[in-house]
């Protein structure tokens, strides 16, 4: 006995071919010379010891699938099984690829079966040649699928329908169900169907606690089925006697609703269930042409496209949320009695396909998220490169291939910093420029454009912060002016100056280094949290309007930092604080991830209750501001001594650990 395959090393076929592999006789399979080495891997995979499956040179698309004619006549009357499996099982992939695949690929390989003279001829179809009929589905219906307009289903319908009316020798025809990873391992090779949706109960997990009840969809109806159990029972039927011209329906007996699969899946993942599912039918009372009128608005389209862009869900999807379709199995329930082979239970092995798409098929698992991947090459701007986080933010961006552009007020201390980062290795140069002087900036900023022809990064972190109460600044009102000018105008000089070759260039990236009192608000800090604020607020504005250009903005809310900024303030020698290079490594993430904002716990926390309860953290605010005292520097005394730290007052800097007191 010899079997001929096509399709031999897709997702189903390989598992046929191991179970092939039990029985007695030769497997050929259908391979372009180019894929040979994914037949050698087939072989390797099934474990092809006696090297039964041989590779036959063709090609699905071409006439008598493109098998030399020594290949013909060596194989003619020697095939008594023909399996059909080579498809396009994509949903998504486009329609001149699916016709070829399903259509032409199908009435190619029933013409060689016939020159082969087969004695059965297996085509694998699909529950999709039942294209979205309302109702249930019988093995033995075909002429009744409605609703083919889908490339998908339309090619599906149309390659059985070849079978059915032009094969001259005896076929079977097998329609599994949306087909799953191996039951006993997870293993699957593709993203596809419910893995689609996989990335969103991710994004969940990350953002709720598991038990959150979150809103979801009901939606239509998905048949899963696992790998192995379409290979065991297409294998099964294939050798029993008195089967020829049926079809069977390889599919689960049960039909779950598109919200009870995400929370089989969500529950397989830890992630938040969907408690709450809205059934899309309800939205039916729309007159189709209002519905479609709105899905082609510009707007909804771009927020639609974002959205499913993000989530890796292709549009051509969202269809199936609508597939109410039901499948009626007897015929493959009776023949595969006694076999022992039935469809798992979903609840049995979702956890392993949640446990292999994770460890392998995650799309986040194949984008390069090292500092280096996203900057090596890249032109990035550090102000306030001389010391503390931007000299810090500076060696980690020369470390990782970037052209840092280092900006600082004093030559002497910022050439200093220049040369030790050169000394490792790294490319950077050194600009001297007081960021208060808006002229000052503009020159800087000129100069930099013509050097490098553009900025791709860059990082506002030169900044002035003045701990001071109100009622010692009523004669102080430079403070605040200072304060404004250098974190306020002469970062946003800045960032004028360079967006209009970032939006011509749509690409760029504006970090922002705030602080935690942006989210805190304590007391003391009324001018630097003004300044630092009006910079978020402006920011926010702009990242809409340049969205669409690929320039991101960030706002990194720093906790107490150690840097000299901070050295006048004695007490800050006995609070906790991070490093510079923690710092960096902020920065590092903001580059890497292009987040919106990054804060701490605590920073989120303190906006939420100011939002919430702002009564409650005023109180908090204002027990800290009487507390701890203003410096001597602050209250015009000249050199401040450490000062005597009480137990109270460490105990509470650690409760808001990283807040500004």
């Amino acid at each position: 006995m010899a079997y001929f395959i096509t399709g031999a090393t897709g997702f189903i076929g390989r598992y046929l071919v191991e179970n092939l592999l039990k029985r007695e006789g030769t497997i050929y399979v259908l391979c372009r010379e180019a894929s040979l080495e994914k037949v050698k891997k087939l072989r390797e995979k099934v474990a092809d010891l006696d090297a039964r499956v041989v590779p036959i040179i063709g090609d699905l698309t071409s006439p008598n699938l493109g098998i030399s004619d020594e290949d013909v006549s060596r194989l003619r009357g020697q095939i008594e099984h023909f399996f059909h499996l080579a498809a396009v099982y994509n949903m998504a992939a486009p329609e001149q690829d699916q016709i070829d695949a399903n259509i032409q690929g199908t009435e190619n390989a029933i013409e060689t079966a016939e020159l082969l003279q087969a004695g059965i001829f297996h085509h694998t179809s699909s529950i999709a040649a039942a294209g979205m009929y309302p109702g249930i589905f019988r093995e033995d219906m075909f002429k009744e699928a409605e609703n083919l307009d889908d490339p998908y289903l339309l090619t599906k319908h149309e390659s059985e329908r070849l079978v059915r009316e032009t094969c001259t020798i005896p076929y079977r025809i097998y329609r599994p169900g949306m087909v799953v990873g191996h039951s006993k391992t997870g293993e699957i090779d593709k993203i596809d169907g419910p893995y689609y949706f996989f990335s969103l109960l991710k994004k969940l997990r990350q953002l709720l606690p598991p038990w959150m009840p979150v809103v979801g969809i009901e939606g239509g109806r998905f048949n899963l089925v696992p790998v192995d159990y379409v290979a065991d029972a297409m294998d099964y039927l294939a050798h029993q006697n008195e089967l020829d011209g049926k079809c069977f329906h390889l599919t689960d007996e049960t039909h779950y609703k598109i919200g009870e699969v995400l929370n089989v899946f969500a529950r397989a993942g830890h992630a938040p269930q969907m408690t709450m599912r809205v059934d899309t039918r309800m939205f039916g009372f729309m007159p189709p042409f209002l519905r479609k009128t709105l899905g082609t608005l510009p707007p909804v389209r771009r927020i639609s496209n974002t959205i499913l862009e993000d989530l890796g869900i292709p549009a051509s999807v969202l269809k199936f949320t609508r597939y109410h379709t039901k499948f009626d199995n007897r015929e493959a329930v009776a023949a595969l009695e006694g076999s022992g082979i039935k469809c798992p239970d979903l609840n049995d092995y979702a956890w392993r396909l949640w446990d292999f798409w994770e460890r392998n098929l995650d799309p986040e698992l194949f984008i390069d998220r090292t500092l280096e991947g996203r900057m090596r090459g890249k032109v990035v701007v550090v102000t306030g490169a001389s010391s503390g986080i931007g000299k810090a933010t500076a060696i980690k961006l020369a470390e990782a291939g970037a052209k840092v552009i280092m900006a600082a007020r004093k030559p002497t201390k910022l050439e200093k910093a220049r040369k030790e980062i050169e000394s490792k290795g790294g490319e950077v140069y050194a600009y001297s420029v007081d960021i208060a002087n808006l002229e000052d900036c503009d020159r800087f900023a000129n100069q930099v454009l013509d050097d490098f022809g553009q900025v791709d990064v860059l990082v506002n972190n030169a900044g002035r912060s003045i701990r001071r109460s109100i009622n010692l600044s009523y004669d102080r009102f430079h403070d605040f002016e200072r304060t404004m000018q250098l974190n306020y105008f002469g970062s946003l000089r800045l960032i004028m100056n360079f967006l209009p070759s970032m939006e011509k260039n749509r690409s760029g990236h504006v970090i922002n280094i705030s602080s935690i009192g942006a989210l805190t608000m304590p007391a003391r800090f009324s001018a630097y949290v003004a300044s630092k604020s009006a910079l978020d607020a402006f920011s926010r504005c702009a990242a809409s309007e340049f969205s669409d250009c690929n320039v991101h903005f960030t706002t990194i809310n720093m906790p107490l930092v150690r840097t000299p900024m901070i050295a006048p303030t004695k007490f800050y020698d006995n609070v906790p604080t991070i490093s510079p290079e923690e710092a960096a490594d902020m920065v590092s993430e903001a580059l890497i991830y292009r987040s919106k904002r990054i804060a701490t716990k605590l920073g989120v926390f303190g906006q939420v209750v100011h939002a919430v309860a702002p009564k409650f953290a005023e109180i908090i605010i204002n027990t800290g501001f009487r507390m701890f005292p203003d410096s001597a520097a602050a209250r015009g005394k000249g050199d401040e001594k450490a000062p005597v730290v009480s137990p109270e007052q460490v105990a509470f800097a650690y409760l808001m650990r990283g807040v500004h007191w």
